[in-house]
């Protein structure tokens, strides 16, 4: 098996340089490409996926992965090799399945689809992106029917993101979800409204940057490992377990956009760091899935990043940067203020108690758009009729409404589901983390994160995908993927700050 193994480790490392290649071009792209770069971009980003594809899907590679998995047999089942082997043979039989022909041509939708977006979103005219879209809406369906049979056509593009998961699985989770939540909004607004006007303003761009890297240096954040810079739309990626990047977008007018956008992005990237080294050039080496991934950066951000332990410490160093706009408030007021409860058109700027319901409404939209029981060109009137359904409010033009995610450019149907998965995870994970670490809200108050962070390394990070997400979350929490434990902390948190 050794010989045999080495030669598959040596094919699979190539196939991860290029993927890492390929995403040094997707991430130049949002961070630093000029405008007219995008026509020679699409033809490098989707030479070097079907390159990648073309390599992975060889009957030699079949072939390898088939004669391993008869000698691992042998082998632990949880060792490194053993879950290789199974994670390879998965992805195998899937990706052999996809024409090398798709596989470039949903490379350059997307490439198109992320530029065009954002012009599109700039102008806020969702009728520029339409032709985009529609092209986009149609090749993840072409991809989804490669898997027929099925339950449900979103079911492929929901596994690429969450293996295992069906579209059924969803709907469950969230109906079990919506009626605690909602009623949870109720009683909320019912209360006297919190006083968050302080937050709005003129924040300096410079100062804000510095504040936000401050803390992420603090929570664990490698810069040897890494670096942070400014999109339209924050995300992480990585080039490697060494090279893990992160972007950030600062408003200057509202302060919560820039700092809990990089505290959310720092806990994607230091889920990355935290992988295993001897993982690395393999497909182990990365999330377990995006709702996993999401219950970190979801982690950091809320349940740490908006807790009042964590403010006990570093708002004393914020009012000192923005003395003249926040001398006067208190420490108990400002905990308030981002945490407070409201309606909201931007999914990345709602509370922690409205957030699950902008997720539930993009689902919705996705599960209808691979159904074909709704039109792209419709998509604005609808999301309007959704909005104002779920949050009583109606976006005011596309780019507040329809245009405001990237996800969709991208091509990545079946991804915002991931968010509202990671809340719950999230929250499943704090419960443990707060009966192995009793002390917890001392050492945070303290600013102290290494514990935490040492906890959530040897649970989660250091087995990148070793395991499947609800395999993972079982294996640390004791359950599957379990609303129950959200609806708890959410309760506990608004019936202090609104004394329900």
């Amino acid at each position: 098996m050794n010989k045999d193994f080495e030669i598959l480790k040596k094919l699979i490392y190539e196939i991860n340089d290029i993927e890492h290649a390929a995403a040094v071009l997707n991430w130049d792209q949002e961070a630093f490409m000029p405008e007219k770069g995008i026509s020679d971009r699409v033809n490098q980003i989707s030479t070097l996926s079907k390159i990648a594809h073309e390599k992975f899907t060889t009957d030699k590679m079949g072939d390898l992965i088939e004669k391993i998995k008869e000698k691992i047999k042998k082998v632990n089942p949880e060792s490194d090799e053993a879950r290789l082997i199974k994670v390879l043979d998965r992805n195998y039989k899937k990706s052999v399945k996809v024409p090398s022909e798709l596989v470039t041509e949903m490379s350059k939708a997307a490439s198109l689809g992320q530029q065009n977006w954002a012009i599109a979103k700039r102008n806020s005219d969702f009728s520029a992106f339409v032709p985009y879209l529609k092209k986009l809406i149609e090749l993840r369906k072409q991809y989804a029917k490669i898997f027929t049979p099925y339950d449900h056509i979103y079911d492929p593009l929901l596994d690429d993101f969450e293996p295992g998961l069906k579209t059924a699985d969803v709907k469950e989770i969230f109906k079990k979800l919506k009626p605690s939540q909602a009623e949870l909004l109720n009683k909320i607004a019912e209360k006297q409204k919190i006083d968050n006007s302080f937050l709005f303003g003129v924040y300096n761009k410079k100062k804000q940057r510095s504040f936000g890297a401050d803390v992420i240096t603090k929570l664990g954040y490698d810069w040897s490992r890494g670096r942070q810079d400014t999109t339209e739309h924050p995300f992480t990626t990585n080039f490697g377990i060494d090279d893990v990047r992160i972007t950030t977008k600062i408003d200057k007018n509202y302060l919560p956009t820039g700092l809990f956008g990089s505290i959310h992005e720092a806990g994607h990237a230091i889920y990355e760091q935290g992988i295993a080294k001897e993982l690395a050039r393999t497909p182990l080496a990365e999330g377990a899935s995006l709702a996993i991934h999401e219950s970190q950066s979801r982690l950091w951000e809320n349940l740490v990043g908006r807790s009042l332990a964590f403010w006990k410490y570093f708002y004393p160093k914020l009012q000192n940067i923005f003395p003249e706009n926040l001398d006067g408030v208190s420490l108990e007021k400002f905990y308030k203020g981002i945490n407070k409860v409201a309606p909201t058109m931007i999914r990345v700027e709602a509370d922690e108690a409205t957030y699950n319901m902008h997720i539930m409404v993009r689902f919705e939209l996705e599960t209808a758009l691979v159904e074909e029981t709704v039109n792209v060109k419709d998509l604005p009137e609808i999301w309007n009729l959704k909005m104002k359904e779920y949050f009583g409010i109606t976006p005011v033009n596309d780019a507040q409404g329809v245009l405001q995610d990237i996800h969709w450019s991208m091509g990545a149907i079946g991804y915002f589901t991931t968010y509202a998965l990671g809340n719950l995870i999230s929250a499943q994970l704090w419960e443990c983390i707060n009966r192995d670490i009793r002390d917890l809200n001392s050492q945070i108050e303290k600013g102290n994160f290494d514990t935490l962070l040492h906890w959530l390394r040897n649970k989660i990070y250091m087995h990148g995908s070793k395991y499947e997400p609800q395999e993972l979350v079982e294996k640390v929490t004791g359950t599957t993927i379990n609303p129950a434990p959200y609806i708890r902390y959410l309760k506990a948190k608004y019936s202090d700050i609104y004394s329900l």
